[in-house]
């Protein structure tokens, strides 16, 4: 399959850490690669200090960049058993829900980890 795309994640969370590898070889067959945020290689591709370069991130093939809900809505609609969640992330209104939990959900990712006991392991 094409490369369609990194899927960047925070390496030093401990859910991101865990769950995008876990992810990996689905996303894989899909055409996406995976990759912390903080690895050397797309340093020059993402602008950390900008707030939503910490949210999960999507670096198309085409240069193109998605982030949080947005990332998960395009790799979704590329996996043929999670494209009817697609269909239901970019209903009126359950879009708005899907963005306002990825948003509540990122900007407490590391409570959660450290309460899930969660540990950062940053795998490339």
């Amino acid at each position: 399959m094409a490369n369609r795309g990194v899927v960047l994640y925070d390496g030093d969370c401990g859910f991101c850490s865990r769950w995008i590898p876990y992810w990996r070889p689905t996303l894989n067959r899909a055409g996406f690669e995976t990759a912390p945020l903080q690895d050397s290689k797309y340093s020059g591709d993402i602008d950390l200090t900008a707030p939503e370069s910490w949210d999960l991130t999507l670096l198309l093939a085409d240069g193109h960049k998605l982030f949080g809900a947005d990332a998960y809505r395009h790799v979704m609609r590329r996996i043929w058993w999670a494209y009817p969640i697609y269909l239901l992330a970019i209903t009126p209104g359950l879009n708005r829900v899907l963005n306002w939990a990825y948003r509540t959900f990122s900007q407490n990712r590391y409570c959660v980890s450290r309460t899930c006991g969660l540990n950062a392991h940053r795998q490339g």
